[in-house]
């Protein structure tokens, strides 16, 4: 996701990785890549393959949610060869005004973590549109703790986040699905405040026989909430393309 960082899957990744080799990376402009992002959302695709080229890897399955969502999808459809499956979450096929709006607002919200000093304003703006209402409820202590960790974060971090959502304008999802042709899983969160269910269906359907499932009473960050059904559907979904 575009505000998360690597340790935020280890929820799903430790999991995953009692049947699979996991690799986890964060993109250009997040926390553990502190430089500046690019300008094309697309170039993110050329890092993973990148990536997988210093480990030594031919090719991988590939799952992404939100923002990883859209770099997978780029990474399947630029580099098929190095894809062996795709599985992205909460993810859209394009963005519309309505999530553009969003974007901005994000944006807007980092300046002014920035400049007024209090960082967890933008925690504050975050919450009510990636959780849903049932979770936000029932973790007060974990929203707190998560204010406070995003309020102690550096300046470099909000000003990566800050390129990565102006590089929002450059993602043209919808010309690359054409060269998607590995196996594909959309997963789509019942209750996501920022990609409308049609949106993440929409995905599902631009992609020749990509398989799509929703997860029930699930907010954006569907990775967070419901991180063991996330892992149920990726082991089901690769276990049948053995």
């Amino acid at each position: 996701g575009i505000a998360m960082t690597a340790v935020s899957w280890d929820v799903v990744a430790r999991p995953l990785a009692e049947h699979f080799r996991v690799i986890r990376c964060d993109f250009r402009g997040q926390l553990m890549t502190p430089v500046p992002p690019p300008e094309n959302v697309g170039e993110h695709a050329d890092d993973v393959a990148t990536l997988l080229d210093q480990l030594g890897i031919d090719s991988a399955h590939i799952i992404g949610t939100s923002f990883g969502g859209v770099v997978g999808t780029l990474m399947a459809a630029r580099h098929p060869g190095r894809v062996r499956s795709l599985t992205t979450i909460a993810a859209a096929d394009g963005f519309d005004e309505l999530m553009a709006g969003e974007v901005a607002r994000w944006r807007a919200a980092c300046v002014t973590s920035l400049e007024s000093g209090d960082r967890g304003h933008l925690s504050d703006i975050l919450e009510p549109v990636v959780y849903s209402p049932a979770w936000v409820e029932a973790h007060k202590a974990e929203r707190a703790q998560r204010r406070t960790q995003i309020s102690a974060l550096p300046d470099e971090w909000f000003e990566g986040l800050i390129g990565l959502l102006d590089s929002a304008h450059s993602l043209r999802l919808r010309e690359e699905l054409n060269g998607v042709l590995c196996p594909v899983l959309v997963i789509a969160a019942e209750l996501d405040g920022f990609v409308p269910l049609d949106r993440a269906r929409g995905l599902a359907e631009a992609i020749g026989g990509a398989s799509f499932r929703i997860i029930e009473g699930a907010g954006h960050a569907v990775v967070i909430e419901q991180p063991k059904r996330i892992v149920d559907l990726c082991i089901e979904f690769l276990g049948l393309l053995n």
